[in-house]
């Protein structure tokens, strides 16, 4: 069971089959966040934008503003193109427990990660 964490709609544990083979190819590249710079990130991009964000996007959006960040420091010209693909509007709460400051930073570990596999028929 993942932790508590609110990207609700990243919980589920699967990818896309498109994109699982657009990272086997090498063409796209997978990133992990913590859920506190990520909403630190859409509210940045939400006083910009005024869009808010949901909490599954502002990953993306971190990981956008974290790209644009690097090409500006290597003097790179680049176009960064990504999928705002909801907004925050119904996770309002959300938004709330992080300004509040009851947001917490969650780490999956090795040993977290054999101890789930291992209750796995044949994966462990």
């Amino acid at each position: 069971v993942p932790s508590p964490i609110h990207a609700g709609g990243l919980r589920y544990h699967g990818a896309a089959p498109l994109a699982s083979q657009l990272l086997a190819d090498n063409l796209i590249e997978a990133q992990a966040f913590h859920q506190k710079e990520c909403f630190a990130s859409a509210l940045q991009f939400a006083r910009h934008e005024g869009i808010i964000p949901a909490p599954e996007t502002s990953h993306v959006v971190h990981a956008a503003i974290q790209e644009a960040l690097r090409c500006k420091a290597a003097g790179e010209k680049k176009t960064i193109a990504f999928n705002l693909s909801g907004h925050g509007h119904f996770d309002m709460s959300a938004y709330q427990a992080y300004l509040s400051g009851n947001l917490e930073d969650y780490e999956f570990s090795d040993a977290d990660l054999k101890a789930n596999l291992a209750n796995l028929p044949g994966a462990g």
